[in-house]
């Protein structure tokens, strides 16, 4: 999938990575698509909730070796 804008959020622990990914977010134009590549195990429920909250959408996750891939699309 492509992405226009990258957040590498391994390392990081609830709520970071979504804080981390809301900032991100404000820099885009809506339309726009962040690819956000978490390991925090509560990211798998954060991460679709912080989305339906915003109104973006989450495009698709991904399971890769070292955690998941989210692509979220700007509201």
């Amino acid at each position: 999938m492509t992405y226009d804008a990258d957040l590498d959020a391994k390392g990081l622990l609830c709520p970071l990575p979504v804080l981390k990914a809301r900032k991100r977010l404000q820099a885009l134009t809506s339309g726009q698509v962040l690819r956000v590549l978490a390991d925090d195990p509560a990211a798998v429920i954060d991460v679709p909730h912080f989305c339906n909250e915003a109104g973006h959408e989450l495009v698709c996750t991904e399971d890769v070796t070292d955690g998941q891939l989210y692509f979220i699309r700007k509201a």
